[in-house]
């Protein structure tokens, strides 16, 4: 008998969950049953990580409150500091970020009991979860600031989260149309259902782990050009087009070579990612800011051509690569947004994972040599 493998899982159902989905009808992607595009154009990033990990909108006062605890937690700890500090300048962020985030949970589960008590109540989750939302700005930032040689920038209280994380960034308050870019981009970034770094979390979660180990899983997960490094690869290929008029060329040779064209196509949108024209529109605001036609010209000249020729549509990195870009992101800074932001949806759902928990542990057919043995 042959078995019906799903390759990658394609197709495959494997649990319920109340965090997101994709709307098939309107080509939406829902969080709590909000429409992302809405999301983005009237909430802070704050209010949209209450929403996935408490299923509403926060009131006034919750969204103080959680603004407060999170303000609490902004700077980079002294002992999560000194972990960065001595790795190679020259590790990638990814591994940076790995490494801070163990130091984090180590810290912060230290004498906590036994390994088979480690995966903690909602409450200490909850709260675990927004000392990492917090903590992680701080933590990209100085990444970005170590790798040029610049020294760590503290944070600030009179600035909301995506302010201060440019702030801590760049040691310069941002323009609001900066900020409002920024911020869009954190909440079409925080969630996707069940995502391969996802998936990885609840993976690592049904084993009754705990939540920093999770989210470490989901970093290194993450990080494959498959997933989150997409959106690095995006500005690989800007750069080696370099203009508008080098576009034919460069996707001439791109396709004869085979190569796969990072920043189109998604396993779950077949018609174009619902994310994207609100990331196109802000990224068309910053190339106004900034003054930047070339960027707009370069983006649409490829974008048409490759449309054109394989119908495969552009996928949220496509856009977000060069907004990071303008914004003065380093190219390799820009899967570490993506955890900044995603770490929200991965604790909601690493929640969601722990309140109705079975292991997961899928079959595989073996397709090895059959019984033999040593011989004598």
């Amino acid at each position: 008998m042959t078995e019906d493998i799903k390759k990658g899982l394609a197709g495959v159902v494997v649990d319920h969950t109340a965090v997101s989905k994709v709307n098939p009808e309107t080509n939406s992607l829902l969080y709590r049953g909000y429409p992302v595009q809405e999301l983005a154009a009237t909430q802070p990033f704050e209010a949209v990580a209450h929403l996935l990990w408490n299923g509403e909108l926060p009131t006034a006062d919750e969204l103080a409150r959680l603004r407060a605890e999170e303000r609490r937690h902004r700077a980079l700890a002294p002992e999560v500091k000194a972990v960065i500090d001595v790795l190679p300048v020259e590790a990638h962020p990814m591994d940076e970020i790995r490494t801070a985030l163990s130091a984090v949970g180590a810290a912060d589960t230290a004498g906590g009991g036994s390994v088979l008590d480690a995966s903690g109540t909602p409450e200490e989750n909850l709260a675990r979860s927004v000392r990492l939302f917090a903590a992680l700005p701080a933590i990209v930032a100085y990444g970005q600031r170590r790798r040029r040689g610049e020294e760590l920038v503290a944070p600030r209280d009179d600035l909301d989260y995506s302010a201060n994380f440019l702030w801590m960034t760049f040691g310069d308050e941002a323009h609001p149309a900066v900020v409002d870019a920024f911020n869009r981009s954190m909440i079409l970034y925080a969630e996707h259902s069940f995502n391969a770094s996802t998936f990885t979390a609840r993976v690592i979660t049904s084993t009754m782990s705990d939540l920093y180990s999770a989210v470490v899983g989901a970093v290194g997960a993450l990080k494959g050009p498959l997933h989150g490094g997409a959106n690095e690869a995006v500005l690989h290929i800007f750069d080696e087009i370099g203009d508008a008029s080098n576009v034919v060329p460069w996707l001439d040779q791109a396709l004869a070579e085979k190569r796969k064209i990072m920043g189109f196509g998604h396993r779950v949108y077949k018609h174009g990612d619902s994310r994207v024209p609100t990331m196109k529109a802000a990224l068309d605001t910053l190339v106004e800011h900034y003054d930047r036609p070339d960027v707009a010209a370069l983006y649409d000249a490829l974008e048409s051509e490759f449309v054109g020729r394989k119908g495969i549509y552009p996928n949220l990195d496509y856009p977000s690569g060069p907004a990071y870009s303008l914004m003065g992101f380093d190219t390799v800074t820009f899967t570490p947004l993506f955890v900044a932001a995603r770490v929200t949806g991965w604790t909601a759902h690493i929640m969601e994972q722990q309140a109705a928990n079975a292991l997961i542990r899928p079959l595989s057919a073996y397709n090895g040599p059959d019984e033999r043995h040593v011989a004598d």
